[in-house]
């Protein structure tokens, strides 16, 4: 068995009102993730995603690029223990 990992992530840049959040519920379902995203009143992104090790390190690298009309300009990642979150990836608004 592949061992899970777990990601809590703030993301910095212009990455509200540029679809970031749907972009990175697909993205995150289609490496077979669970989590959410949400909007933060500053201006960032929060991020949790959780899974196989390599899908996360996938994801977190995705991070740093973003959606096509985003700018990230740093990614605040800490690795949190896995807590068996794999019922999907939702936008929490």
């Amino acid at each position: 068995m592949t061992p899970l990992k777990r990601i809590h992530a703030i993301v910095h840049g212009q990455v509200q009102g540029v679809f970031f959040r749907d972009y990175t519920r697909r993205h995150a379902r289609h490496l077979g993730l669970g989590g959410w995203v949400r909007n933060l009143p500053d201006g960032t992104v929060e991020t949790v995603f959780e899974g196989e090790a390599d899908k996360v390190e996938a994801m977190l690298a995705w991070l740093h690029e973003g959606s096509p009309h985003s700018r990230v300009s740093a990614v605040d990642a800490v690795e949190e223990e896995p807590i068996g979150e794999d019922e999907g990836f939702f936008v929490l608004y």
